[in-house]
């Protein structure tokens, strides 16, 4: 199983980045994905999440209207658009798959938005 992210990366303020996480190794249209962040000092916290079909988005209030999850099962990827990015944001983004017990991580993408 592996789930690589990509696309991070240093950003100004008000900039945008589009994270990828590309998955193989287990049945990706039957997980649930989601974006997971945690910065310096803090809990890992869920960003976003969209259940197996795409059909079903959830995100953080701290991110709602500025970030989009969605994913492509053909090319068993996930996405996570950023846009309007503050200094807050800076963290490390983790790409997570999950179905029932199965639980999966991806090593993670620095995001630093910063002037």
């Amino acid at each position: 199983v592996q789930l690589v992210e990509s696309g991070g990366g240093l950003v100004q303020p008000g900039g945008s980045l589009r994270l990828s996480c590309a998955a193989s190794g287990f049945t990706f249209s039957s997980y649930h994905m989601s974006w997971y962040r945690q910065a310096p000092g803090k809990e890992r916290e869920l960003v976003a999440l969209i259940n197996s079909v795409g059909g079903f988005t959830n995100y953080a209030n701290s991110v709602k209207g500025r970030f989009t999850i969605s994913r492509d099962n053909a090319k068993n990827t996930v996405y996570l658009q950023m846009n309007s990015l503050k200094p807050e944001d800076t963290a490390v983004y983790y790409c997570n798959a999950r179905r029932f017990s199965n639980d999966y991580w991806g090593q993670g993408t620095q995001v630093t938005v910063s002037s």
